[in-house]
């Protein structure tokens, strides 16, 4: 009986994730919601995501987390060429959010 074990590489290579806590305008909710929506229905057509997820927090009407998980940090790299990336990216500019602080995370057990 011969075993074969997974390559060094392939156990080394773990998902990557990035996880989004936004507060966003209360005069701009509408605007947001139709954006993230549409943001998170095209980032998970992208082949490297493995999720997009989008959280309201419990209590409140205008905090989210962003919960993403990508196959590599190459394929975080090629969702931020995407135009819904850049529409996130310009509500933030133009002042859409009061704050927006971003937190990397390799994937440790993702299920």
């Amino acid at each position: 009986l011969t075993r074969t074990f997974p390559s060094t590489t392939a156990l080394m290579s773990k998902p990557f994730s990035v996880i989004v806590e936004a507060e966003i305008q209360p005069d701009r909710m509408d605007e947001f919601l139709a954006m993230i929506e549409k943001n998170a229905e095209e980032s998970r057509k992208e082949s490297g995501c493995i999720r997009f997820d989008v959280l309201r927090a419990q209590g409140t009407d205008n905090k989210f987390w962003f919960y993403e998980v990508y196959e590599n940090p190459a394929a975080v790299d090629f969702h931020k060429t995407q135009a819904h990336y850049k529409a996130w990216a310009d509500f933030k500019e133009s002042g859409g959010t009061v704050s927006s602080v971003s937190h990397k995370a390799d994937g440790e057990f993702i299920g």
